[in-house]
C-alpha cells in the first residue's frame, strides 16, 4: 500500500513498502544541495527522495532523477504530479548507459548518488530489494563514471557509503577525475563508531580534502516534516 511522507516545507513524497527512503538519502540531499537554478542529477533515485528534498529546500533548476526500478520511478512521477512540480524529470534507466552520448554530457552542475552498499553477503530473495542493496547493477565505479560523464568541469558529485568502503570510493572518484573535496562521518551520537560517510568531489580540480564536523543522528540531523519524524538508521537501506 502506497503512502505519502511530508517533508519540512510541505513537499509530499510517495512511497511504497519496497520503495521508501532512509536516513542516508536525507543526509545526502542536505550535505550537497544545489543552488536554486543549478542543473542537478539524482542517480539511483529510488522514489525520488533526494530530488524532492532539494525541491523542498528551494531548488527550482532542471533536475533529472535516474532510477532503474520502474515501480520506484513511477512513485517519483506520482510525487511530482501530486506536488505540481515541473522542473524534475523522472527517468527510468540504467545509469551505466546514462550520458554516453548526446547533449546531456557535461551539462550538470551537481550530481548525487545513494548507491547499493553491498558486494557480498546474504541476499534478499526479493529481486527489487536485492538490486537496491547489492552492487550488481551499480558498482562504485559505475556511479562515478556516470557522474563524470554528466558533470561540467568543476561540477560536484556527492555520495554516501559505509565507512569500510572509504578507500574504494576515493579511488573510484579519482580514477575519473573527480577529486574528493569534502568528507563527513555520520554517527548515532558523539563517540560512537560511524555508520556512514558522505563525500563530495569536484570534476577536474586540484587535490585538497576538507574533513567536516561529524553529523550526529541523535542531534536531529535526519529528522523531517512537521512532526520531525526520523527515517531509518544510517547505513541501513530502506527499500
Amino acid at each position: 500500500m502506497n503512502r505519502a511522507e511530508v517533508l519540512d516545507h510541505g513537499t509530499r513524497v510517495c512511497t511504497a513498502p519496497r520503495a521508501g527512503f532512509g536516513t542516508d538519502a536525507l543526509l545526502l540531499a542536505r550535505f550537497a544541495a544545489p543552488r536554486p537554478r543549478e542543473r542537478a542529477l539524482d542517480l539511483c533515485s529510488g522514489c525520488g527522495i533526494v530530488a524532492l528534498v532539494w525541491h523542498d529546500g528551494g531548488h527550482r533548476g532542471p533536475c533529472t532523477a535516474v532510477e532503474l526500478d520502474p515501480a520506484a520511478s513511477a512513485l517519483c512521477a506520482a510525487s511530482l504530479r501530486e506536488n505540481g512540480i515541473g522542473h524534475i524529470t523522472p527517468l527510468c534507466a540504467d545509469l551505466r548507459a546514462f550520458c554516453r552520448t548526446g547533449p546531456e554530457q557535461g551539462r550538470y552542475d551537481l550530481a548525487a548518488c545513494n548507491p547499493p552498499y553491498f558486494t557480498a553477503g546474504p541476499r534478499s530473495p526479493d529481486p527489487v530489494r536485492a538490486i537496491a542493496r547489492h552492487a550488481d547493477t551499480c558498482t562504485l565505479a559505475d556511479a562515478a563514471q556516470a557522474a563524470a560523464r554528466a558533470l561540467r568541469e568543476g561540477g560536484r558529485f556527492a555520495l554516501c557509503q559505509r565507512p569500510d568502503q572509504l578507500a574504494e570510493v576515493l579511488c573510484a572518484l579519482r580514477a575519473v577525475r573527480l577529486e574528493p573535496k569534502r568528507l563527513a562521518f555520520v554517527r548515532q551520537r558523539a563517540g560512537r563508531v560511524p555508520g556512514l560517510f558522505l563525500v563530495e568531489a569536484q570534476k577536474g580540480r586540484r587535490p585538497g580534502l576538507r574533513l567536516e564536523p561529524d553529523i550526529l543522528i541523535e542531534a536531529g540531523a535526519a529528522r523531517y516534516g512537521e512532526t520531525k519524524g526520523a527515517a531509518a538508521a544510517p547505513g541501513q537501506k530502506q527499500q
